[in-house]
């Protein structure tokens, strides 16, 4: 079976900018050096990018996890064609497709099953998917938007105006174009695409399947690093509506704080998240079937897995509970009763059962650590 048409543009764009990268960019730190205002420009465009395509073309676009005032928009969109990968419409077409049909290698646009190089970069060399790449039949909803059609429309121009434009507009101010091109231009261009590309690859084969293993999603701190926060893609993968990839306080995950942050000076509102006892009753779950399946083996396995099972529902139940509960605070809240719930039966009943069930967590965090 003969392979897909070679897309001749793309495998020279990446070829020859990952060259020039590689070897003109250390070349010339050797030779000539890199003045520090030159390495904080890069860095600052690298961010730039990264935080477009993560806070607009992914989780604004694709997932409409909230909505961001029309600057924003704006902002993003001159960052996604900056970051050089495709409009913000294309873009955000090709990930609900992968979200849809996930590790189908029929139809996931990059699916992780077809390996790593295939969906880290191999799927955007050659004519996969031909036949769809004019379709957006599924993001009908971003075509109303004119931010992202004046994106679509002017792309070619806007990733010309940025790629070459800020780098050399950068360098006639400074007085050394030829860095500024190689550092801001080159080397920022090709570290924007392979920490993004990393989520499609890397991001599916590395790390823990906290939530779910009905994909090849995983969480993973380290990439999370470099990615502006997407590397908790496990989570992300069962609850992609959420604004939030690191949901926890310590997990680093810059787009979610700016996110959050534009919401306080109006220029964000009505972020999504998903519920906190879903999202405690699918890691319970997993933690559960994993633990299973170490038991397996163990001579007294049958004994174990009672105890486990029997410590799971106990836990279960105690989540329904507080929650249940929570949820009766905060309507009762809603309808202005704050001083007669804070004195209420129903909040003494909410710190006990809290107390009860910060216990239950402990003592099965011990057990599934003691069979691991």
């Amino acid at each position: 079976m003969s392979k897909p048409k070679i897309i001749w543009l793309n495998v020279t764009v990446f070829l020859v900018t990952f060259l020039i990268a590689a070897i003109a960019v250390p070349y010339r730190a050797i030779t000539h050096g890199f003045e520090a205002a030159e390495i904080i420009m890069a860095i600052a465009c690298f961010c730039y990018c990264g935080m477009s395509i993560t806070a607009g073309y992914h989780r604004l676009w694709s997932h409409k996890t909230y909505e961001a005032h029309a600057i924003v928009r704006f902002i993003y969109a001159i960052g996604g064609a900056f970051a050089l990968q495709n409009s913000a419409l294309h873009w955000s077409s090709d990930h609900r497709i992968h979200h849809k049909h996930v590790d189908n290698n029929d139809v996931d646009p990059y699916s992780a099953k077809r390996g790593f190089w295939y969906s880290h970069i191999g799927w955007m060399l050659r004519e996969y998917q031909a036949h769809r790449y004019n379709d957006y039949d599924n993001v009908r909803d971003l075509k109303r938007d004119p931010i992202v059609m004046w994106q679509h429309k002017h792309y070619l121009t806007l990733v010309l105006l940025t790629n070459i434009g800020i780098p050399l507009v950068f360098g006639l101010w400074y007085g050394d174009v030829l860095s500024s091109l190689l550092l801001i231009g080159f080397l920022r261009l090709v570290l924007s695409h392979h920490t993004t590309f990393f989520i499609n690859s890397l991001a599916h084969i590395w790390g823990k399947q906290t939530y779910t293993d009905k994909n090849t999603a995983r969480d993973n701190g380290v990439l999370a690093l470099f990615t502006f926060g997407e590397g908790y893609h496990n989570f992300h993968h069962l609850f992609e509506n959420d604004y939030r990839n690191g949901i926890r306080w310590w997990q680093f995950d810059p787009t979610k704080w700016m996110i959050k942050l534009f919401s306080y000076v109006g220029l964000a509102d009505k972020l999504r998240k998903s519920p906190e006892d879903k999202i405690e009753k699918a890691k319970l779950a997993m933690a559960l079937k994993t633990t299973q399946q170490r038991l397996t083996s163990h001579p007294q396995a049958e004994e174990m897995l009672k105890k486990l099972e029997h410590e799971y529902e106990v836990l279960l139940a105690k989540i329904n509970e507080f929650y249940a509960l929570k949820k009766q605070i905060l309507l009762n809240k809603k309808q202005q009763l704050v001083c007669e719930v804070e004195n209420s039966e129903l909040m003494k009943q909410f710190f006990e059962l809290k107390a009860n069930l910060a216990e239950q967590r402990k003592n099965w965090q011990l057990l599934t650590t003691k069979f691991a």
